[in-house]
């Protein structure tokens, strides 16, 4: 008996010491890092053989699945005693009563073709956990290897099936010429570092929570850039948001001079404060810096062009494995001054929630409950408290006139404080107008959530105190001489209601006109389903089970016959017949707009696409289609093509650039504005230019006097018109550039904006200012028996816009009926 105790001891103690041996990435795979790219399935393979032999230094969790069905996982890091203890340590972190325990999360390729990161990740991994048992003791560090494993395998596999046995570093090799759309984007070509604030994406919905269970000290989110370019680190450049704290400058300054110590040890080049800015609050560096953490980007030369090895404009051969080893070392030494300053990253966290002196204190916001359940929504994925009004008067800044105004916070007002843990980052999201340092940025300037949500608000400079917010439900009786059961039509949620209830069959009209029953009014665009005409249907419960899901209002009537307007049986209420939609896509075609449109049919409307190669546009394609949208891009559709769609009745949304099909052509009254006049103006800005001997260095900020890098200007919407049904007579639109265009002569001018128009909020030139007064932003114009909708401005931008979308189902649904 002893001897098989003594031998089962032996086998114990032999197996304990064997499962410590932490294979490195290079004895796992069975080659060098740097000489292929890893999948993303052995990625995951290789983090959970570190955490099998760690010796308790590592636990990796799944925290959700792509649209792909690839998994996300995180891992931490840190002595066994530590990752024992994480919910402990989460717990106190939460509390505020964490004293001893830095939290650093490196979060890797966002960006799905700059996939050194990836491959970095698991060394820096296997580097900690081997070589710096000294920094885990006061260190968890938490290494997400790819925020973005569709993009990144679209890529890897792509490239794996691609490159010559030796890689062959000229840029002409088929190699190093990435097909449409990449794999930066995620599964619907989204870009997953715009994401982090909006949420819409399936990726960042299952992070978020995650991470702000943990809201790290620090985050890093690491990045590839141009080839030609050198190595990117904090500090980041101007402009920096004025929530900004001076602690959170200093350590970029500490941290970038660590990483400098390394870089200048190897003879690497790299730059700092240049390009990439902390203002725009949905990146994966400004998003945990507005939640208390020091948050920064690290950039490598390289992306998809680069492949294993490529040639820059110096005639240096960049290799995958340089780009693993600089992205290895920052990733190294953000761990090893993170420990350094572990008592202060800490203390001043702790601080950060304690110092909210904003200028306005609450934001009291309404309107139509299925825009405040959709805001609502939002603010609690992020754990942002709010509450109901109780009655109290509130006088602050009025979004919509832009001048002070007062409203009485009754029950149907959500009140948003900035008196909280997420103060500064609700002060980000919903300041009116925010402040410039530096008008040169890298992104978008303005995206206040009460204009993206078409929200009326009230910014207060007082503390507004509310009640609990509390939803009722009303259920609606359903009498047996129920004729009709009507559906306003003001939001999203209604859109969502119609496409199911088309996908079940239920025939659904809507009136073109206002109508009324008694005092209740109906504008146009409200749903009418007919009950006898679906009696074939179980209509009753398809109606109480739709409303429930979709959570929208609705009444019923006992008649056709109105009091005031057109009867249900007039011409003027017409079925709606489920029209088929197909999307031009593919090479020439701005992925991120073919994206946006794809997701918000299969995601948000949920109703069917036929997503259409831009190189099979043909009569024959179009058989069948009765909606083409045309994303912007390069590429051109035969003007023959288009005719004989329009003859048929066909319906085209041109978007953003896409208007260029018509612009100018002969048919459509489309048209930019003034294009001989600026190209006057341009000739006089050169030879102003000539005169003034403008300094090469002051070029980039002359350039950025003809652009609108993200503004918004409130409009002026004839809401009459079907393609505006459900919105008031103004509308905030968001203008991602100074392309301008007339008003329609020949068609409706929808929205517009008016004389003398100016942004309310975001960057706009100087040279571009003027032109952008009564210009045409949506319209629609009757083109032979069919139409096309001009949308100059994108109202599905990163699917954040949430006040646009409706005009995309108006556009879809009632256009043209």
């Amino acid at each position: 008996m002893i001897k098989h105790i003594i031998l089962f001891s032996a086998l114990i103690t032999f197996y304990n010491a064997s499962s410590q041996k932490v294979m490195s990435p290079e004895e796992f795979f069975g080659y060098p890092l740097g000489s292929y790219f890893t999948r993303h399935h052995q990625v995951i393979n290789y983090f959970r053989q570190i955490e099998r032999n760690s010796g308790g230094k590592m636990y990796v969790e799944e925290y959700g699945i792509t649209n792909e069905r690839r998994e996300l996982v995180v891992a931490y890091i840190s002595s066994p005693e530590n990752i024992s203890r994480r919910d402990e340590i989460q717990a106190k972190h939460e509390k505020g009563e964490n004293e001893d325990v830095a939290i650093v999360w490196l979060s890797y390729n966002v960006h799905g073709n700059e996939s050194a990161g990836t491959e970095a990740s698991m060394q820096t991994a296997f580097e900690l956990i081997t070589e710096h048992n000294d920094w885990l003791k006061n260190v968890l560090i938490i290494i997400d290897p790819c925020i973005n494993p569709d993009g990144r395998d679209r890529y890897v596999n792509w490239y794996n099936q691609q490159h010559n046995a030796i890689p062959n570093p000229n840029l002409v090799a088929a190699e190093h010429d990435e097909p449409w759309p990449s794999g930066r984007p995620n599964h619907y070509l989204f870009d997953l570092n715009r994401d982090w604030a909006w949420m819409t994406q399936v990726e960042t919905r299952q992070r978020i929570p995650l991470y702000n269970e943990w809201l790290p000290h620090v985050h890093v989110d690491f990045h590839e850039q141009g080839i030609d370019d050198p190595y990117y680190f904090a500090p980041a450049a101007e402009p920096f948001h004025e929530v900004i704290t001076d602690w959170q400058r200093e350590f970029q300054n500490g941290l970038g001079r660590n990483h400098a110590k390394y870089f200048d040890k190897n003879g690497w080049f790299y730059f700092t404060r240049e390009i990439f800015d902390l203002l725009y609050p949905s990146y994966g560096d400004t998003y945990p810096t507005f939640n208390g953490a020091i948050g920064m980007t690290y950039e490598q030369g390289g992306s998809g062009q680069c492949g294993l090895a490529a040639i820059n404009e110096e005639g240096d051969t960049l290799t995958l494995y340089d780009r693993i080893a600089h992205h290895h070392m920052t990733g190294i030494s953000t761990v090893e001054f993170s420990f350094m300053n572990h008592d202060k990253l800490i203390s001043e966290f702790k601080a950060f929630g304690t110092k909210n002196n904003f200028k306005y204190k609450s934001y009291v916001l309404s309107g139509n409950s299925e825009q405040l359940n959709a805001l609502i929504k939002l603010l609690d994925s992020h754990g942002i408290t709010y509450q109901q009004g109780n009655g109290e008067s509130v006088k602050g800044f009025d979004f919509e006139t832009q001048k002070s105004g007062s409203a009485k916070a009754s029950d149907k007002h959500l009140i948003v404080s900035t008196d909280q843990k997420k103060g500064t980052l609700i002060n980000v999201l919903f300041e009116p107008k925010t402040k410039l340092s530096d008008s040169l940025t890298y992104d978008i300037t303005a995206w206040s959530l009460p204009y993206a949500y078409g929200l009326s608000c009230i910014a207060s400079e007082s503390l507004i105190k509310g009640a609990t917010f509390k939803t009722a439900e009303n259920e609606v009786a359903h009498p047996k001489d129920t004729y009709a059961y009507l559906f306003r039509w003001n939001s999203m949620s209604d859109a969502k209601l119609l496409a199911n209830l088309i996908s079940l069959g239920v025939r659904v009209r809507f009136s073109e006109q206002k109508f009324t029953f008694g005092k209740e009014e109906y504008l146009p665009g409200t749903l009418i389903v007919v009950k006898p005409e679906n009696d074939h249907l179980e209509i009753d419960r398809i109606i109480k089970d739709m409303a429930k899901k979709h959570k929208v209002e609705y009444t019923i009537s006992f008649t056709g016959m109105v009091d005031t307007g057109k009867d249900f049986g007039s011409s003027s209420v017409k079925l709606i017949d489920g029209p088929t939609v197909g999307l031009v896509s593919g090479e020439g075609t701005s992925s991120l707009m073919v994206g946006e449109v794809w997701y918000y049919f299969e995601q948000e409307l949920n109703y069917p696409l036929t997503v259409i190669q831009s190189s099979s546009i043909s009569d024959y394609a179009l058989k069948g289609i009765d909606v083409l949208i045309l994303p912007e891009g390069y590429y051109s559709i035969s003007s023959s093509v288009l005719s004989s769609f329009f003859s048929k009745g066909g319906k085209v949304i041109a978007m953003g650039g896409a208007l260029s099909n018509f612009a100018g052509q002969e048919g459509y009254s489309v048209k930019m504005k003034d294009e001989e006049e600026d190209e006057e103006e341009e000739e006089e800005e050169e030879d102003r230019h000539e005169h003034q001997h403008i300094a090469y260095e002051a070029e980039e900020r002359e350039a950025i006097k003809d652009m609108i890098t993200g503004a918004i200007y409130k409009c002026k919407v004839e809401n009459s018109n079907p393609l505006a049904f459900g919105y008031p007579q103004h509308y905030f639109t968001l203008r991602l550039d100074a392309s301008a265009y007339e008003w329609l002569e020949d068609g409706g001018n929808v929205v517009y904006t008016e004389a003398k128009s100016s942004a309310v909020s975001g960057f706009v030139g100087c040279n571009v200012k003027e032109k952008q007064s009564e210009s045409l932003i949506f319209g629609v114009e009757s083109i032979g028996a069919g139409s096309v909708i001009y949308m100059v401005d994108n109202p599905l931008f990163r699917g954040f816009w949430e006040n646009g979308k409706l005009f995309f189902a108006n556009a879809i649904f009632f256009v043209n009926k």
